[in-house]
């Protein structure tokens, strides 16, 4: 299971996660990593797409801690629900939900946490964080994606 942080606006349009340009960079992480799509289950940590209006655009905007508090629910009912082996936490706000509010995805990504005793999390890299990012450093977060995700490839191949 992959979990975003909130659906974009193109995601919002479609009602679908990962479906705009984070969504492109993801799948591309994903292939580069031999993870196959078809065994990711994708969802976001807020269900909702927060923006404001500028003009005709509507800007992201960060979901507050209320907004997030309420939203947990879903994603516990989700992850009840699919059952998965792993999950990843793409991004702080997936990260700080998972591993708590102290979480730093720049020195903490990339380790596996025991979240329960049949389920293993970790945290990487939002594909959308690596959008905005200025060179080397994209190409040094693309890089960590694809090897963390190489894990989560490795993990799924362990145990199955």
């Amino acid at each position: 299971m992959l979990v975003g942080e909130q659906p974009g606006s193109q995601e919002d349009i479609e009602g679908k996660p990962f479906v705009g340009p984070a969504g492109k960079l993801l799948r591309e992480a994903l292939s580069a990593a031999g993870l196959p799509g078809s065994r990711v289950y994708m969802t976001n940590t807020v269900k909702h797409f927060k923006y404001e209006m500028r003009g005709k655009a509507r800007l992201h905007k960060r979901a507050s801690a209320t907004e997030q508090a309420a939203c947990r629910m879903w994603l516990a009912a989700e992850i009840a629900r699919v059952r998965p082996l792993f999950i990843v936490g793409l991004g702080s706000m997936a990260a700080q939900t998972m591993f708590g509010s102290a979480f730093l995805v720049s020195r903490q990504r990339g380790r596996w946490h025991v979240l329960s005793d049949t389920l293993h999390a970790m945290a990487t890299w939002h594909p959308s964080a690596i959008l905005r990012m200025k060179e080397p450093q994209r190409a040094i977060a693309w890089q960590e994606l694809v090897e963390d995700l190489k894990q989560v490839a490795l993990a799924d191949a362990r145990a199955r």
